[in-house]
């Protein structure tokens, strides 16, 4: 702003006193470039002649205007450096062609290289800068008479300052422009370090609270028998043991996602070599595990139910991850908040997508239902959603609790 006000003063104060020294030149009577004016002497005035001094400076307003044009534009190089450039060139091309070459051609040239200077600098769109950086050029070479000052011994000093100056803010502006763009990839890699955080938050929660919540069950069912039936007692450590297993199964394949290629993942030691085979050889969980899940389940005596109605399709591998998520959520908060209720577990395929459903009849909470955070369901819903697909969780008018999930049975676009 500063900057293009200073050089309209200048442009328009030196406009004024050329005016005053040698009047208009006209276009076909031009000076050479840096060549001498030639300055009319008027005749004598008769006696009693009073000067009529006309417009101020001997030009015309509009060409006043004109001249504070060739400079003010750049008030916006930073914000429209294209408008600007074009502004400045095509008000320096007509007013150079209307006042004639003279000491204004050392600003409104300043002004053409300062415009030129902001829209390589500032401007986003590279090409359309360049061409019209270079289209400037040509014209102001065109009429190389009129718009090129006569540089002097005592100018070129000056010169080479201005571009030194004009170099080190381009240094300047081009390291901001690093800084800010370090800065935006930096926060695009936290944003993804966070959702991939969140992911396997929710992956780890859906592994490890389920079946921590199955073996528990199991454990103190088998506390409770130990003496009074070895038999029921031992298969409910068994079923703690294949629970484990299962856990540990599970826990390894994510930890083989987060472990660097060529290291071994560490899950821990002590659970023997089938159990490590296990790990290595098991699947990720889908809807063809749902009914050993369901089965796992009622082994810690909740009584579920499984229905599948509908002609099953092939699923994306995330779908049937999801749908399988969903009903490991479901069971173990029905483990978990609502001890001796019957569970139903509905799994309806449709041409288009996968309903899957499951509702419990309520019953007496659990002193682990104290500790529940709705992180599980929250987690359940945006895994869902990552698919396509709605979830939707709450009561039932009846008592008890329904969760109802949809997942498309293709991939979203």
């Amino acid at each position: 702003m500063i900057l293009a006000f200073v050089l309209a003063v200048c442009t328009v104060g030196t406009a004024v006193r050329q005016g005053d020294a040698s009047m208009v030149v006209p276009p076909g009577e031009m000076p050479l470039v840096g060549g001498p004016v030639p300055v009319p002497v008027p005749p004598p005035p008769p006696a009693g002649w009073v000067p009529d001094l006309g417009p101020v400076g001997h030009l015309e307003p509009w060409q006043i205007v004109l001249a504070a044009l060739t400079a003010l534009p750049l008030a916006a190089r930073r914000r429209y450096p294209l408008t600007a450039f074009g502004a400045v060139i095509v008000t320096t091309l007509l007013f150079n062609q209307r006042l004639g070459a003279g000491d204004t051609t050392v600003y409104t040239f300043l002004s053409c290289v300062v415009a030129a200077y902001s829209a390589a600098v500032y401007s986003p769109h590279r090409l359309r800068a360049l061409v019209g950086v270079l289209t400037g050029a040509g014209l102001i070479a065109a009429f190389a008479e009129e718009n090129f000052p006569y540089v002097t011994p005592g100018v070129v000093p000056f010169l080479l300052l201005v571009g030194v100056g004009l170099g080190a803010n381009a240094t300047h502006v081009w390291k901001q422009r690093v800084h800010a763009l370090e800065v935006r990839q930096e926060a695009a890699t936290r944003l993804a370090l966070d959702r991939e955080r969140a992911r396997i938050a929710r992956e780890l929660h859906d592994i490890v609270t389920h079946n921590v919540s199955v073996m528990v069950i199991q454990a103190g069912a088998a506390r409770k028998v130990m003496d009074a039936a070895p038999d029921r007692a031992r298969e409910a450590l068994l079923a703690v043991e294949a629970g484990g297993r299962t856990a540990m199964a599970e826990l390894r394949q994510v930890m083989g996602l987060l472990t660097p290629a060529g290291e071994e993942p560490e899950t821990g030691a002590g659970t023997g070599a089938g159990a490590e085979d296990d790990a290595e050889l098991a699947p990720q969980p889908g809807l063809a595990q749902v009914p050993a899940l369901v089965g796992r389940v009622r082994a810690t005596g909740v009584p579920v139910e499984l229905t599948v109605t509908g002609t099953p399709v092939p699923l994306p591998a995330g779908v049937g991850l999801a749908a399988y998520r969903v009903v490991q959520e479901a069971l173990t908060n029905t483990v978990k908040h609502a001890a001796g209720a019957t569970v139903r577990v509905v799994l309806e395929h449709t041409p288009d997508a996968l309903h899957v459903v499951v509702t419990d009849t309520g019953g007496a909470a659990s002193p682990s239902a104290r500790t529940g955070t709705g992180r599980g369901l929250t987690g359940l819903r945006e895994r869902v959603a990552l698919h396509g697909g709605t979830l939707s969780a709450g009561g039932r008018p009846t008592g008890g609790y329904r969760v109802d999930a949809v997942l498309p049975t293709g991939e979203p676009s």
